[in-house]
C-alpha cells in the first residue's frame, strides 16, 4: 500500500488530454463535394443546350427555309427531325447509361451533340439539314435525362431540390429565352450561328463532365438482357405518334393518307409498347411508376405543363408575326420577359421550398401561368408587344414557381434505383405534353378561325347599309389614287374581307389562350389530390 501512495504522491498531475474535436453538424451524407456539383452544373448545361435547340430555329425557319431552297411545309421537318429523335431516345438514355457507364455514355452523347450541331450550320439543302437534325437530336435527347438522372442519384435529399431548381431553368428558361436568342442571332449574324451558338457552352460542359463524373466499367453484358421488343415498339409508335402531331394539322389530319397511316402505326406500336412494358419483369420504362400516387399526379400535371409551356412559346411568335407582321428580333424582345425574370425567381425556389408546402407552391403557380392565358383571352387587332407585357410577366412568375417543386413532389421517397425510370418517364411526359399541345393548339386555331369567320361574315352582309357604306368609303378613297371604278370595287370588297380574316384570327387566338389556361386549370386540380411529400423531398437513399 505504501509503495502505491508514493507512486501516486510522485506521479505528479494527470497530463491534460487534448479536447476531442466536435463531429461536424452536417451528416456526412448530406455533404456534397465541389466535384459532384461540377458534374450537376455540366449535366445542366447540356440539359439548357438540347431544350433550347427545340425552340431556337422557329423564330428563324423563314430564313433557314429561303437559304435551303424549301417550301413551307417542308421546312417544317427541320424541327419535326429533332424533337422526333429527342423524343425516341429520352426513354432510352437511362438503361443506355447503365450499360455504357453515365460518363463514357454522356461525354459521346455531348461531343456527337457539338458536332452535329456545326455540321446543321453547314446544311445546303433540305436533306441534309433534317438528317443532321434528327441526330442532334438524337445525341441532344440524351443529355435531358440524364442530368435530371444526375441531379436525383448525386445530390442527397437535402440538396435536391436546388438541383432541381437548376434543371427548372433548363425545362423552362430555356424554352422562353430561345426564341429570343434565335431571333437576335439570326438578325445579326445569319441563321448559321445559331448552331454554332452551341460550341462555346457545349466546351464548357465537356469540360465539367470531363472532370467531375467519376470513371465505371461498362456492362455490355446488360445488352443481351435489352427489352429489345419494348425498344423497338417504343421507337416506332413514339416516332409515329410525333409526326402526326407535328404535321396532322398542316397535312388536313385523316384526310391525308400518310397521316391516316402514321396514326394507325402510332397506336399499334405504342399500344404494343405500353403492354411489353407492364409484363416485362425488367422493362426499359417502369410504368407502374405511374401507379404511385404523388409521381403519377405530377406526370399529369407534368403534361398539361408541356402544354402550355411550349404551347404558350408557340402560338405567341405565330400570333405577333402573322397579326402584327413582327419579324424575329421584334418577336425576340417580346418573349425575353417570358424568360429574364425567370433567371431572378427559380434560384429563390429552394428556400421557398423550407417555408411553404410543395403543393402550396405549384398550385399557385399554376394558377399565375393559367391567369397570364386568360389575360390575352379577350385579344383584339390592337394587341401587340406592350400590350403582352404585363401577361408575360405574371406567366414568368408561375413558370418559374412550378416545374422545381413539381419534381420534388414526384421523386420524393423514391428509391434511386429508380431515378432512371423516372428521369426517362417524367421528361417524356412533359415533352409530349408539349407535342400534343402544339398540334392541339395550331388545329384549334384553324377551326376556331373559320367558325369566327362565318359570325363575322355574317355580321357584315353586303346588303346590311354599313357595309355598303363602307364599301362607297374604301372604293372612294382608291378612285382618288388614280385606280378605275371597277378595280376599285373589288379592291375595296378585298380589304373588308381581309379585315373579316383579320378580326376572326385574333378572336381564335384568344379562344387558344383560354384553352391553355384550361388545360393549366386541370393540373391545379390534379396537384390538389396530391399528397403531402416528406419534408425535403427528392429521391430517398435508399438503394
Amino acid at each position: 500500500m505504501a509503495a502505491l501512495q508514493s507512486i501516486a504522491l510522485n506521479a505528479g498531475p494527470a497530463p491534460v488530454r487534448a479536447p476531442v474535436a466536435k463531429p461536424a453538424l452536417v451528416p456526412p451524407s448530406d455533404a456534397v463535394t465541389p466535384r459532384e456539383w461540377l458534374a450537376v452544373f455540366g449535366a445542366m448545361i447540356g440539359a439548357f443546350m438540347a431544350v433550347l435547340n427545340i425552340q431556337i430555329t422557329n423564330s428563324s425557319l423563314a430564313e433557314i427555309q429561303g437559304s435551303l431552297g424549301a417550301t413551307l411545309d417542308e421546312g417544317t421537318w427541320i424541327s419535326t427531325a429533332y424533337l422526333v429523335a429527342e423524343i425516341v431516345v429520352i426513354p432510352m438514355s437511362a438503361w443506355l447509361a447503365q450499360v455504357f457507364s453515365v460518363r463514357r455514355y454522356l461525354l459521346v452523347n455531348a461531343v456527337l451533340f457539338l458536332v452535329f450541331s456545326a455540321l446543321c450550320a453547314t446544311a445546303t439543302d433540305l436533306p441534309t439539314m433534317i438528317v443532321f437534325r434528327a441526330l442532334q437530336g438524337f445525341s441532344g435527347g440524351v443529355l435531358i435525362p440524364l442530368s435530371f438522372m444526375i441531379t436525383l442519384t448525386t445530390l442527397p435529399a437535402s440538396k435536391q431540390p436546388t438541383g432541381l431548381s437548376l434543371f427548372a431553368l433548363t425545362a423552362t428558361f430555356a424554352p422562353a429565352i430561345g426564341p429570343t436568342i434565335g431571333g437576335w442571332v439570326t438578325d445579326t449574324y445569319g441563321w448559321q450561328y445559331i448552331f454554332y451558338l452551341n460550341l462555346v457552352p457545349g466546351l464548357i460542359m465537356l469540360g465539367l463532365l470531363w472532370a467531375a463524373l467519376p470513371k465505371r466499367t461498362m456492362q455490355l453484358g446488360l445488352l443481351r438482357q435489352g427489352d429489345w421488343s419494348g425498344i423497338i415498339t417504343m421507337a416506332i409508335g413514339l416516332s409515329a405518334t410525333e409526326i402526326v402531331l407535328e404535321e396532322g394539322n398542316r397535312d388536313d389530319w385523316f384526310g391525308s393518307a400518310f397521316i391516316l397511316r402514321m396514326s394507325v402505326i402510332a397506336v399499334v406500336f405504342t399500344t404494343a409498347f405500353l403492354v411489353i412494358e407492364l409484363v416485362k419483369k425488367k422493362p426499359l420504362i417502369n410504368f407502374r411508376l405511374l401507379a404511385r400516387r404523388n409521381f403519377g399526379l405530377a406526370s399529369i400535371v407534368n403534361v398539361t405543363l408541356g402544354v402550355a409551356l411550349y404551347g404558350s412559346v408557340y402560338l405567341l411568335p405565330v400570333y405577333l408575326s402573322q397579326m402584327q407582321g413582327y419579324d424575329a428580333q421584334q418577336i425576340g424582345m417580346v418573349m425575353i420577359w417570358v424568360g429574364l425574370p425567370q433567371l431572378a425567381i427559380i434560384p429563390l425556389v429552394p428556400r421557398i421550398l423550407k417555408y411553404v408546402d410543395a403543393r402550396v407552391l405549384v398550385g399557385f403557380g399554376l394558377t399565375l401561368f393559367a391567369a397570364s392565358c386568360f389575360m390575352n383571352g379577350d385579344l383584339s387587332h390592337a394587341n401587340s408587344g406592350p400590350q403582352f407585357l404585363i401577361p408575360n410577366l405574371v406567366r414568368a412568375v408561375g413558370q418559374a414557381l412550378v416545374l422545381s417543386p413539381l419534381s420534388t413532389i414526384a421523386t420524393a421517397g423514391l428509391a434511386r434505383e429508380h431515378a432512371g425510370s423516372a428521369s426517362g418517364l417524367f421528361n417524356m411526359m412533359r415533352n409530349l405534353g408539349g407535342s400534343f399541345g402544339i398540334a392541339l393548339l395550331s388545329t384549334f386555331v384553324t377551326k376556331r378561325e373559320q367558325f369566327h369567320s362565318n359570325h363575322v361574315v355574317e355580321a357584315i352582309s353586303s346588303y346590311s347599309a354599313a357595309t355598303q357604306a363602307r364599301i362607297e368609303q374604301l372604293t372612294n378613297l382608291l378612285l382618288s389614287r388614280g385606280a378605275d371604278i371597277d378595280l376599285a370595287q373589288r379592291k375595296a370588297v378585298a380589304l373588308i374581307d381581309a379585315a373579316a380574316r383579320r378580326e376572326a384570327f385574333t378572336m381564335a387566338y384568344g379562344d387558344a389562350f383560354l384553352l391553355m389556361g384550361a388545360a393549366l386549370a386541370i393540373g391545379a386540380i390534379a396537384i390538389a389530390l396530391v399528397k403531402k411529400p416528406p419534408i425535403g423531398g427528392g429521391a430517398s437513399d435508399a438503394h
